[in-house]
């Protein structure tokens, strides 16, 4: 009788560790193959938002890179990242911040949105200044979202905590 409750305590434990795990991947927002759009409603609150690629972002670069250019970033935003007619992508400016979160909504939302909604101010300037459509009708699911910025994050060491961008900034004219 001991063993068979010792059985069940022990399957009991292990259920509630796969319940955690479970809880917690899908609070890190692990639905990737929800759109964007629907993963910005339903994880509401600012900062709730985590990439599944924070880590190993390099692993899927390349991919994001093929989605950032299949849905034309780069008119924007330059093949490379370096900018055109809006800001670049590789310097050490971030225009309302670099963290997963503020990314994933300002590319789903657009800029005007984020303000709108989340209240959200620049913390940056650039000398190209141009209003950020929302892209995520656009992208399929928010694993390609999290993959565009798996490839932002490898041409731009800055916007990884901790790292340092190559590019300096902008200069400015007063």
């Amino acid at each position: 009788m001991r063993k068979l409750i010792i059985g069940f305590a022990a399957l009991a434990i292990c259920l509630l560790g796969v319940a955690s795990v479970n809880m917690e991947s899908w609070a890190a927002g692990a639905d990737w193959t929800m759109s964007p759009v629907k993963a910005v409603e339903r994880y509401k609150d600012k900062g709730s938002l985590h990439s599944p690629y924070d880590k190993d972002y390099e692993k899927v670069a390349d991919e994001g890179h093929k989605i950032y250019m299949g849905l034309s970033c780069n008119g924007c935003h330059g093949g490379g990242g370096g900018g055109g007619m809006c800001p670049p992508l590789t310097n050490s400016v971030w225009v309302y911040g670099k963290d997963d979160d503020t990314l994933f909504r300002l590319v789903t939302l657009g800029s005007q949105a984020l303000q709108d909604q989340y209240g959200m101010k620049r913390v940056g300037s650039e000398n190209v200044v141009g209003p950020m459509p929302a892209m995520g009708p656009s992208i399929k699911t928010s694993d390609d979202l999290w993959k565009i910025i798996a490839w932002i994050r490898s041409v731009n060491p800055s916007s990884v905590p901790g790292g340092k961008s190559n590019v300096p900034p902008p200069p400015t004219f007063d």
